[in-house]
Parts: C-alpha cells; structure tokens; sequence
C-alpha cells in the first residue's frame, strides 16, 4: 500500500511541477524531459536488470558451492545464537541465517554487486518459510530493514568515485561512513524490534552486538591514530576478505569431495529467472523517480529548504547543495549517486567541499530502501509489505541527520 501511495505521489508531484513550470515560468521543455526520461529510466531499469542477470549467475553459483561444500552450514552455526532472537519464528540452524550473514558482510565492504544476489537467496529462503506467501513475514521484514540500514565499515565504491573526481583526500570520509551507518543500522534494528516484541537486552544480543559495536570503535580508534591506513584498508581489504570467501567455499568443496564446477552451474542457472522477475519492479521504481528529478521537483524542494534555513539565521547552508543525494538514496542508488557526482563536478563545490564530503557520506550512509523493497519483496511474489518501508525510512532518516551531525563534527563548512 505505501509502495503504491509513493508511486502514484511521485508521478502527480512531477506533473503538478511540470504544469507550475510551463504555466507559471514559462518552461515550455519540462514535458519533454520528463518524458523522455519516463523512456530513459524504463532502459536503465532493464540495463540494470540485464547487468544483474550475470552478478547474479555468479553469486548464487558461488552460494551454491557454499551450500554443497559444508560452508553457509558453518557460517549458519555461528550466527545462529544471534539470529534465533532477531528471527524467532525461523527454525533453529534454519540455512536462511548463514545466507543472511553472507548478505550483511558484503554490504559492510561496500560490495552492493555481491549483496543483491545474496540478498535474493536470502528472501527466497525467508519465504519458504513463510506461511502467508503474500504477506511480509516478521523475519523478512528484520531482514531486509537491516539491509537497507546499510551498516558499511569499508565505503569501496565510495571511495573509488572520489579518487576518479581527483579528491586531494579521497578516504577523509571513511570515518563519517562508519559511524553515520553504525547509527542507522542500530535505528532500524531497535525500530523493528520494538514492533516485533524481541528483547534486544538478552546476553546473547548484548554479547553479539557488544562484539560488533567493540570492532567498529577499534577501527575507529585506529584511524584516529593512523589515519593514513584508512585508503589501504578500503581500498584492499574488502576485496581480499571477499576473495578469501570464494576460494575458503572452494577449498571446503574440494574437501567434501562434490563436483564443484557443477555445483557452480546448477547454481547459476537461478540467476536468470531471478532476473527476470525483478524486471517490472526495478523499471516501475525507476521511472517514477526519474520524472520526480526531470520534472524539477527536486530542485524546487532544495531551493526552498535554503531559503527557509537562511532566513531562520542558518549561516552554513552549504550542506543543503548534498541534501538531494540523502533524499534521493532511499528510491534510487544510481540516482543519488548521480546526485552526488553531479556535487563533485560543480565548479564552486567538487569533492573536497563540505557538500562533496557531505554528499559522500550521504551516499554511503543507508541502502536504497525502495529499491530494496521493490527487487527483494518482488522476486518472490509478495505484494503486502506491511510496515518495512515506514522501518526502513526510519533508519534512513536517522541516518542521514547522523550524517549531517557528523560531518559537521569532522569537516570545517
């Protein structure tokens, strides 16, 4: 329901702009470009899900290996103390945990490519437990909210742009990225587990998330000391941790004597259809946003956000030149990455000002919850999500009023 409450909003903002624009300022073009982008989008959305057809192949191939060499079971029976109290209607060992813990590592080293094909194993084994399979179970939703939380202790993509916009300093935001999504993937996990009744004050909560809340200081605390560690570690580290995966899941096949290389393939072959399920989702998302931005919407909202801030006395008004990429994540990666590229580019702004670096943090701090919601609950066919877009939009809420206090803290505006 508020899937389709927001469609239809953002397809009647971008005509009720378009008409203020060409009836009131006289922009006889914004028509066209808003539909030409309606066409736009429909291709990247099929680009996108074209693109995803072969990352797909290869993750659940490699998932696969996982699962016939011994090692998602491994993986399940350490997080299963910590998953049987997130998700308590789930069996205990259920191979949904391992699968999830696989999900939530590769968005905490930036590697979204690897996370969705992940993600989606995850989601189909959520519903085969499921009993109502229309319906977003309570273990779906914790799921999903915590991905799009977005907790990323190594910002690789991030960081990668900002070296291609030739930023002096391209890891100075590898801190803010850290804490900013630290702070929202704790939003969203308090958020859901208040709706669901889980005891997040049990020893075993406490034990996991004590552990994990210690590591994020120490890296903290690290940097702090060293700070010229900070491009080896996300530049290097994500990429090995990720290969070391694949190459330990190999390893175990090998050992548990299975035929990897068909193991792989009998793998892969999922991809496909999972790709072209999640087609009608991800252009019906992209399309509305894409003429939310071309119809001026967007603009309009910002510009008037820092006229309010400059007449309430805000000196500072630099961050609101950012804000676009912060709103636009929750609907669109690509859009709020355009967003924030398009921040780099500006002459008077680029990367190494406090709207780059801001924008940067933005871009890094949360999951694009709608996106998320659209290919996650669409690839199996769910069609009431109950309240995970108010949970998700909460976390990323909370993270991006974290992001703008902490890069306050970090960087001079």
């Amino acid at each position: 329901m508020l899937l389709n409450r927001l469609w239809i909003g953002l397809f009647l903002s971008a005509v009720i702009t378009a008409c203020y624009k060409t009836f009131f300022l006289g922009d006889v073009d914004v028509f066209e470009a808003i539909v030409n982008n309606l066409f736009e989008s429909a291709k990247s959305g099929f680009e996108i899900s074209l693109y995803l057809t072969g990352v797909l192949a290869l993750w659940m191939g490699i998932m696969k290996i996982g699962e016939d060499g011994g090692a998602v079971r491994i993986l399940t029976r350490m997080v299963a103390p910590l998953f049987s109290k997130l998700f308590p209607e789930l069996p205990e060992n259920h191979p949904a945990f391992g699968t999830i813990m696989m999900n939530y590592s590769a968005n905490m080293l930036g590697l979204d490519n690897a996370a969705t094909p992940i993600g989606l194993k995850a989601m189909a084994q959520l519903q085969d437990a499921n009993p109502n399979k229309e319906v977003a179970s309570n273990a779906q939703i914790m799921f999903l909210v915590l991905n799009t939380s977005g907790l990323t202790i190594i910002p690789v993509t991030i960081l990668a742009y900002r070296m291609s916009s030739h930023s002096a300093n391209p890891s100075e935001v590898f801190l803010p990225i850290l804490l900013a999504t630290f702070i929202s993937t704790m939003a969203g996990l308090i958020f859901v587990s208040i709706r669901q009744k889980i005891n997040l004050l049990n020893t075993t909560v406490l034990v996991y998330l004590g552990s994990v809340s210690l590591f994020v200081i120490g890296i903290f605390l690290i940097l702090i000391w060293h700070p010229q560690y900070a491009g080896i570690i996300s530049k290097v580290l994500g990429n090995f941790i990720l290969l070391l995966i694949v190459s330990v899941f190999i390893l175990l096949g090998v050992r548990a004597k299975i035929n990897v290389y068909d193991s792989f393939i009998e793998g892969a072959k999922g991809g496909f259809d999972v790709a072209i399920k999640i087609i009608p989702y991800l252009v019906a998302i992209l399309v509305a946003v894409g003429a939310f931005r071309a119809s001026g919407a967007m603009d309009l909202l910002m510009n008037g956000l820092k006229d309010m801030l400059l007449y309430f006395g805000m000196t500072c008004v630099e961050f609101v030149e950012a804000l676009p990429t912060g709103l636009m994540k929750p609907f669109s990666g690509s859009g709020a990455r355009g967003m924030m590229l398009d921040v780099f580019e500006q002459e008077h702004l680029g990367p190494d000002s406090f709207a780059g670096r801001l924008a940067s943090v933005f871009q890094g701090s949360t999951e694009t919850t709608f996106y998320i919601l659209s290919v996650y609950f669409g690839s199996v066919q769910i069609k009431k999500i109950r309240y995970a877009a108010v949970a998700g939009l909460f976390a990323d809420f909370v993270g991006i009023i974290a992001a703008i206090i902490i890069s306050f803290m970090f960087f001079d505006c």
